[in-house]
């Protein structure tokens, strides 16, 4: 058989079979195991978006576990396996909005290297999106997901949905004790700061986010990735790290609202009934943040600046929102 003939019939039999460099066949299909299932394969997930069919959505990514848990309305709808950077091109950890969304995306850094269902969380080029899943951290910096999960998360997400990575164990805790923050029982323990400003017309509608930075001794409110508030804070001072709390639809015994806590990063979770009792805040922001918090508003308390690109010490972003 002449060279050329069997050349020919090769490439037509590597099409078929689907060898790596045949496209999307780089990429972890995917398989969706039963609910209970301990142990999660590479490709392995969960999806049940019919125990909470509506409310805003909060992503988590657990770099250690390598793996991804999907909340809406406070209830896990998803859990999948991940593959995120590896050593040298390291994921960044931190709070993430959702930026950009292409069902079709080629990346720009690396020619040819498609990432189906892209969801961008900063503009320097990291994503959640479709790709190989080895077992083990091997992207370049990206959350690389199996093929169906990415389908599936795509079709709840949206532009200025939450996306928290980070670099420990993630197991989500209920509590109520963030609520105490915005229960408008609060003790105006010292002398409360002057000013504060107040635009919600900056973003009408969207995933609502309040940040309380030590750093900045301030208090954020951002709807959709956009600062609509700020106040002046007292009585913050002593908080280490950066802790993550998640609005639940529920609510406890004495009427306030119920709460995830979904990570804590480089440093110890704060007493948060101690923290409510020394807070000092103008009186109408408090209630102007507190109209705004349904189930999957994202409560941030952290000893970081805050800013349009910021990272603590150890490197963890708060919301990475800049523009291109």
């Amino acid at each position: 058989m002449p060279f050329r003939q069997l050349a020919i019939i090769i490439v037509a039999v590597l099409g078929l079979i689907g060898l790596p460099f045949a496209g999307a066949a780089n990429f972890t299909k995917g398989r969706n195991v039963k609910p209970f299932t301990a142990d999660l394969k590479p490709g392995d997930y969960l999806w049940h978006p019919e125990v909470s069919p509506a409310g805003p959505v909060v992503v988590l990514v657990s770099l250690p576990d390598q793996v991804m848990y999907v909340y809406r309305n406070g209830v896990r709808i998803g859990r999948s396996t991940v593959s995120t950077g590896t050593a040298g091109h390291r994921t960044p950890t931190g709070v993430f909005t959702v930026l950009q969304k292409k069902v079709d995306h080629e990346s720009s850094i690396y020619k040819g290297a498609k990432m189906p269902n892209m969801q961008r969380l900063t503009w320097t080029g990291i994503a959640m999106h479709a790709g190989q899943l080895p077992g083990y951290p091997a992207s370049h910096g990206c959350v690389r997901l199996p093929e169906d999960f990415a389908e599936k998360l795509y079709t709840v997400t949206k532009l200025g949905t939450t996306v928290i990575i980070a670099d420990n164990k993630s197991s989500p805790v209920n509590t109520t004790k963030p609520g105490l923050l915005f229960s408008g029982a609060t003790t105006q323990a010292g002398p409360i700061p002057a000013g504060f400003t107040w635009t919600p017309e900056k973003a009408s509608n969207g995933p609502v986010s309040i940040i309380v930075s030590t750093a900045d001794r301030t208090g954020y409110v951002y709807r959709k990735g956009v600062e609509i508030g700020r106040a002046a804070i007292g009585g913050v001072e002593r908080l280490s790290g950066t802790h993550i709390y998640a609005a639940l639809a529920t609510v406890d015994a004495s009427g306030r609202r119920n709460w995830i806590s979904t990570a804590s990063v480089g440093g110890r979770a704060p007493n948060l009934p101690d923290l409510a009792s020394k807070v000092a805040i103008a009186p109408e922001f408090l209630s102007n943040a507190r109209a705004l918090i349904t189930p999957g508003t994202t409560l941030i308390l952290t000893d970081a600046p805050v800013s349009d690109r910021t990272q603590s010490a150890p490197g963890f972003n708060i919301l990475t929102t800049q523009t291109k």
